[in-house]
């Protein structure tokens, strides 16, 4: 057996370039595991991912030519069945034998395993190591199979007749074992050591590879390609950096790690240049004219050091001319229709009021059973408006931005750039005059748009935030649009966090219950009241950000068992369960509450409340009854004014009393009045003990 390094590398058309850092993830990785598990590749081997526009492949060090062999122990079948009573086999042995390629001379070497009527027959043998080509096609055709390929495309091999469908057509494959072939095939294509380099600047059209280890730097040095994604990726990174310090001035790229792999997925050698455009163009805003350059034509815009556009942009070349005039004069000369657009776009906007615009909204559909956005604008009032009287927010300036912040969806900006949406409407806000609290909610009241995302600037803007993610929320729900699996087309769970986070971050007095049905009041009878669905999703997505946050699945779970009304509370409430738990009594504690929980379980009907001093017939009982008298007013009391951690340090002190009883008493006793009167006296103590968190779920 004789291990070398290996270079399997599949040469296609262009890729599709947002998917291409994910297929050449895939494509290694799938390959080097099932090497790995066919014994060809140790556990421990390096594996090294190559992904260019034209090209996936992957370099697996210490891969064995040959498999090692491996001894199996099979089970056949029970000796009772397997023998006769003289020690014979029996036929249906024979044929299980004769199945696994063995005959009647492997029944002396059977073992015996187990014993009496469980004895079972064991045959020993040993299996085979696969060799490297065959064990290669089925992990090649493995790692094809589950390729996150966004959309395949049918294709005719040269034949004519055979059709092969792939996520692009594929001309080459080039698998080495050290310096030697290895014989395997795929879409048509047989293993050589050629492969090809760049389109235009390669030294040579065919790029001969001499081993696996020459591939990068063969490929880098005759091919003009950097095959390594991450290394292409730290060179345009470099680059950038480098020519915008050459600009001068504290001028930075933008930072977009979306664009930087795109671009990254794009070229084969990246060259980055520095290109210019009029500075009559900065009269737009800049969010216009930084996103047509990145989405239209995958440029880099230079910021100054106030974060401002300059009228400079940075180009990721797929060559390098010793004269670069040329390809930064034509890529000026693109992107300027792309800004002269932007700014046409701009200026017929602002002939046209956002208040002249609200009449449009009625005739553009929301959803077919919720109705026009029109309709939406007016339940997004309703809801903002109950907030703002809750809050006592500035009600005027609330339903002026409500109102308002849908308008922008008629602009020719939006319409050219969705992604401009409130964006727009707060710059359209200002030029009608309005003011800037009002423009600034306006803009802000997708926020937050994603994770991380910065909340609203001013309270008017969180108010319709909130009241625009709850009108989705409400209406989704209430017409059973729910999320399923990793779909979600309405955003419902960005939206649930942006919730929380409002709720949250800017402490806000809002019981989430009364927020929900104050949401649903405006639908009327155009939805169905999925309240209950609604806030257990706005709490299993508060579970999940409390977990990344560092809190246990049990801190989480004691908490948010209860459903607190008011989220504000919810981190006070954890810092109270983890202080609680490090209590030499909470263990016993969690414990005693998990046990008179499932007593209270399987009383029928309502719940005794009464306890009644005379019945107290134990003296653990009245020592509890007493105990409980005298901690319940502190508890309450520091409950009551959020000091929950002191609330259930009190309870500490429960400990002997609540040991002593499930000690000493009987709770279930024969007497209905006993057991009537110690069952009201565990529901007295579980509701003390459960108003902070549900202390059960702490217990292991």
């Amino acid at each position: 057996m004789m291990n070398q390094n290996l270079l399997v590398e599949l040469f296609v058309e262009e890729l599709p370039p947002k998917a291409l850092k994910r297929l050449g993830e895939s494509f290694a990785g799938v390959l080097a595991d099932s090497l790995k598990a066919q014994g060809l590749a140790t556990a421990d081997a390096v594996v090294s991912a190559f992904a260019s526009p034209r090209r996936l492949a992957v370099h697996v060090t210490a891969v064995a030519d040959k498999a090692a062999d491996k001894p199996v122990s099979q089970k056949l079948m029970p000796v009772s069945v397997g023998l006769d009573a003289t020690g014979k086999p029996t036929a249906a042995l024979l044929k299980k034998l004769a199945a696994l390629g063995a005959d009647e001379s492997a029944v002396a070497g059977l073992k015996r395993v187990g014993e009496g009527k469980a004895e079972t027959l064991m045959l020993d043998s040993v299996q085979p190591g696969v060799a490297l080509a065959t064990g290669l096609q089925r992990a090649l055709e493995e790692a094809l199979a589950k390729l996150p390929i966004p959309k395949v495309m049918g294709y005719q091999l040269a034949d004519g007749w055979t059709t092969v469908n792939f996520v692009r057509p594929a001309h080459g494959l080039v698998a080495l074992h050290g310096a030697d072939l290895v014989d395997i095939a795929v879409l048509g294509l047989k293993a050589g050591r050629n492969t090809v380099g760049h389109r235009f600047e390669a030294a040579k059209p065919v790029v001969s590879l001499t081993d696996a280890d020459s591939y990068a730097a063969q490929l880098k040095t005759e091919g003009a390609v950097i095959a390594s994604f991450a290394e292409r990726r730290a060179e345009i990174v470099c680059q950038l950096a480098a020519r915008a310090a050459e600009v001068g001035g504290s001028v930075k790229p933008i930072e977009d790690e979306a664009l930087l792999d795109e671009v990254t997925a794009l070229v084969e050698r990246p060259n980055v240049l520095v290109g210019e455009f009029e500075s009559e163009f900065l009269t737009v805003p800049q969010e216009c004219l930084i996103l047509t350059m990145k989405a239209n034509q995958k440029y880099f815009p230079l910021l100054d050091a106030a974060g401002k556009l300059t009228n400079k942009f940075l180009i990721v070349s797929n060559i390098a001319p010793e004269d670069v005039s040329a390809v930064v004069g034509g890529n000026e000369r693109v992107v300027r229709p792309r800004l002269a657009d932007a700014k046409f776009f701009f200026d017929q906007d602002r002939k046209k009021s956002l208040e002249s615009r609200l009449s449009g909204l009625a005739k553009v559909v929301y959803h077919n059973k919720l109705g026009t956005q029109g309709e939406r604008v007016e339940r997004v009032r309703a809801i903002a408006g109950a907030i703002a009287g809750r809050l006592g927010v500035d009600a005027a300036a609330v339903d002026t931005a409500a109102r308002l912040a849908k308008t922008d969806l008629l602009t020719d900006m939006v319409g050219e750039f969705p992604e401009l949406q409130g964006i727009m409407g707060g710059y359209y806000a200002k030029h009608d005059g309005l003011c800037e609290t009002v423009a600034d909610a306006i803009e802000d009241h997708y926020k937050p748009r994603f994770a991380g995302d910065e909340l609203p600037r001013n309270p008017v803007g969180v108010v319709v935030a909130l009241a625009d993610k709850l009108e989705t929320l409400v209406g989704m729900f209430g017409i059973g649009q729910l999320p399923t699996g990793d779909k979600d087309p309405f955003a419902l769970r960005r939206h649930a966090l942006g919730v929380i986070r409002m709720l949250i971050e800017r402490d806000l007095d809002l019981p989430l219950s009364e927020l929900l049905n104050e949401a649903a009041s405006p639908f009327g009878a155009l939805i169905t009241d999925a309240s209950g669905a609604l806030a257990d999703f706005v709490y299993d997505r508060l579970a999940g950000s409390l977990r990344e946050q560092g809190y246990s699945a049990q801190e989480v779970d004691a908490v948010l068992s209860q459903r607190p009304q008011r989220l504000t509370d919810i981190a006070r409430r954890l810092a109270a369960v983890r202080a609680f738990a490090a209590l030499p009594e909470a263990a016993a504690l969690a414990a005693a509450n998990k046990r008179v929980g499932n007593i209270l379980k399987k009383i029928e009907g309502e719940l005794p409340v009464e306890v009644k001093p005379a019945l107290l017939a134990e003296e653990a009982e009245k020592a509890l009854f007493s105990a409980l008298g005298e901690i319940a007013p502190k508890a309450d009391t520091a409950f009551e004014t959020g000091d929950y951690a002191a609330s259930l340090q009190a309870l500490a002190a429960l400990r002997t009393p609540v040991d002593a009883f499930f000690d000493k008493v009987m709770v279930n006793a024969e007497d209905v009045a006993l057991r009537t009167n110690r069952q009201a006296l565990l529901n007295r103590l579980y509701g003390l003990m459960n108003r902070v968190a549900d202390l059960s779920r702490l217990s292991a």
